[in-house]
């Protein structure tokens, strides 16, 4: 969530920025910015009460000290007036101060300078490729025919089981799936990062701290009666750790990261672009997080960025690196890199990463603050990444590496697995 105070002083240059991520931001600050005057002329009221109120207090206090009972009784009655009044106004502007908060929630982070301007993902920038794409033999398959064939994953008992975008993974499928999740948490730990087992269902206020909702609530599972969801990444739970924290500046930077299956509704998604493993309801994925100084946060995105390109170049895989356009970007993110990979049996680039950096947009909304010594705390920047999202990785691995004799596993991988071919 932004600053007040920033956008109060930053007006003009916020809503060039958001026009950026094609948001108009003016209606939305200018209310706020109103209600900020309101709320501003009802505290001034309410220190001019309180101050009062203060006098009265010991003016009355002498006043029974002093024997005179009669006065001290007339002005404690002044004074219970000025406090029904200052109550009054407290509420009044407890009421102000949400509907701003109500405002401030829908407008998204304000995009990095170097954002580039942009609509569609067709308009994101190619910032990086690396890795030849392989030349396949005649034959050659889709993963949803690999799967069929060497017996890796059913689509259909998924749907019978849930429905659609629920797959069920069997023998060496499930233990490729273990397989990759063990090999990228070792990578994270030997990283530095502290392995994390969060819960999978979090409540409202992780949602709105780290801003899936209100910008996402129509594409998370909901269990209505508890008001809980079901996370669509681990970021959400694992950065919620330190939602109300104050920490010292010399525990920073935080590393975790953890494993979740991850959730998510994915309405309105249909057609080939999701045939198979492209698009789920529910995926596996190893997330990284970072907390840091926020004169550290872009050195720290670098840092993820050619940790994930790293993942990538260990599993084999041809990979590029995309800058998000405004238009592409997430709700909370100030700039992101997305990962993708080269399907070659589809012949098309599939997303397994974005690594963000959200600056203070999510440590704002959770009050998460550092403290250098005797100074005031002031917000952390807060980062993550997928390392890595599982299904697409899947999906490419086995097309990429298809032979007529079989499926070729990554050197990398193979004690993970404990087998080199998918026969």
């Amino acid at each position: 969530m932004l600053q007040l105070n920033y956008i109060r002083e930053n007006k003009d240059e916020s809503i060039a920025r958001l026009a950026i991520k094609n948001f108009d931001a003016k209606p939305i600050f200018d209310q706020v910015l109103e209600l900020d005057n309101e709320r501003r002329k009802k505290q001034n009221e309410l220190d001019a009460i309180l101050n009062e109120a203060n006098i009265l207090a010991k003016q009355v206090g002498d006043l029974y000290k002093q024997g005179k009972k009669a006065e001290g009784d007339e002005l404690k009655g002044n004074s219970i007036l000025l406090k029904e009044n200052s109550k009054k106004l407290e509420e009044l502007i407890a009421a102000i101060e949400l509907q701003q908060y109500n405002l401030l929630v829908q407008v998204p982070n304000t995009p990095n300078s170097t954002v580039p301007k942009g609509k569609t993902p067709e308009e994101n920038e190619n910032v990086y490729q690396e890795g030849e794409i392989p030349k396949l033999y005649d034959g050659a398959k889709p993963h949803w025919e690999l799967t069929t064939k060497y017996d890796l994953i059913d689509f259909e008992l998924g749907v019978k089981l849930t429905g659609a975008g629920f797959p069920v993974y069997k023998g060496r499928g499930a233990r490729l799936q273990r397989a990759l999740i063990n090999f990228f948490l070792d990578r994270a730990t030997a990283a530095g990062y502290l392995e994390i087992q969060p819960p999978i269902l979090v409540n409202e206020a992780s949602g709105y701290a780290t801003g899936q909702l209100p910008d996402k609530e129509g594409q998370m599972y909901h269990a209505t009666i508890d008001n809980l969801y079901l996370i669509p990444t681990a970021e959400v739970p694992i950065t919620n750790i330190y939602r109300d924290v104050i920490l010292k500046a010399e525990q920073l930077p935080i590393k975790n990261c953890g494993y979740t299956p991850c959730f998510r509704r994915e309405a309105g998604s249909y057609g080939a672009h999701v045939r198979g493993l492209n698009r789920l309801h529910q995926f596996d994925k190893v997330e990284i997080v970072q907390i840091v100084h926020p004169d550290k946060s872009y050195e720290t995105l670098e840092d993820m960025r050619n940790y994930v390109a790293g993942l990538l170049r260990d599993l084999e895989l041809p990979f590029r690196t995309l800058k998000l356009c405004g238009g592409d970007m997430s709700f909370a993110s100030a700039l992101t890199y997305d990962f993708e990979t080269y399907s070659t049996a589809q012949q098309k680039w599939l997303e397994v990463s974005s690594v963000s950096n959200f600056e203070t947009f999510q440590s704002n909304r959770m009050k998460l603050r550092f403290k250098d010594g005797d100074a005031k705390p002031v917000l952390a920047h807060t980062l993550n990444g997928s390392a890595l999202a599982l299904p697409r990785i899947v999906a490419c691995l086995l097309e990429n590496n298809q032979t007529a004799e079989g499926i070729k596993i990554p050197k990398a991988l193979v004690p993970y697995c404990g087998f080199d071919m998918i026969k």
